[in-house]
């Protein structure tokens, strides 16, 4: 939260972020609504062109964006420069190199929360105080963008976890489970589940790009027992 306000955002602003499924999402996931901005996680498997509508229509004011997506962001930057919205681009680097880009960057994610002081004091805000927008994909037109409110999102947590947490056997979770989202953080928060998992403190994984080696690496070694993901991948990784 303090490397974001030291960035100049501000409650009511909209942070945008382009990534994988990584510790540093989460991290967005809670610091950016709670200083009262706004999350915008961007569909990373939309088209570019519908990638550049879907910041323009958020009035997206700070771009996070993993390295690998550097050449969409290049591909379109000049027409995010047209509408003026855009002040600032942050790079996610997993590498240890800084890619060759023309993107002005304020800085690297991890340097600047390195820089930033970990004490912050959140302030306070109404319940009903949009928390995250994010865009539909599959329809009809332009992407269609919905939000969740603060409220709306403590509910749905609450709501995910008594469910999960009621049942005997197969689907339940628990503080003891290890999990590992296999459902993008960009597709409705991954199904919520990351909150869900944060609540109940259990050991979480996040795997990054979803490569089926990759993933059933990590499940076998970080000893996984709760995920969840859409039936195409269960079938590459069953096969």
């Amino acid at each position: 939260a303090n490397a974001l306000t030291r960035l100049g955002v501000k409650r009511g602003d909209t942070v945008a972020v382009m990534d994988w499924d990584s510790h540093r999402y989460l991290e967005c996931f809670f610091a950016v609504p709670m200083i009262g901005a706004v999350l915008h996680t961007i569909n990373v498997r939309l088209s570019p062109e519908h990638i550049l509508y879907t910041i323009d229509h958020a009035e997206d004011d700070l771009l996070l964006v993993n390295s690998e997506f550097l050449p969409i962001v290049e591909q379109i930057k000049g027409r995010i420069e047209q509408s003026g919205n855009v002040r600032g681009y942050v790079l996610l680097n997993d590498e240890t190199t800084t890619p060759e880009t023309h993107i002005p960057f304020a800085g690297e994610y991890e340097a600047l929360l390195a820089a930033a002081s970990p004490e912050f004091t959140f302030p306070d805000f109404d319940e009903n105080t949009r928390a995250t927008t994010f865009y539909t994909t599959g329809t009809t037109g332009l992407p269609k963008g919905v939000y969740f409110s603060h409220r709306q999102l403590v509910l749905h947590t609450l709501g995910v976890m008594s469910v999960l947490g009621s049942a005997v056997g197969q689907g339940s979770f628990n503080r003891q489970d290890v999990y590992m989202p296999i459902t993008p953080m960009f597709h409705v928060h991954a199904w919520g589940l990351p909150y869900v998992a944060t609540m109940l403190g259990v050991k979480q994984v996040y795997p990054g790009r979803y490569l089926p080696d990759h993933l059933l690496e990590l499940i076998d070694r970080e000893k996984v027992t709760f995920s969840h993901c859409v039936p195409t991948i269960l079938h590459m990784l069953l096969k």
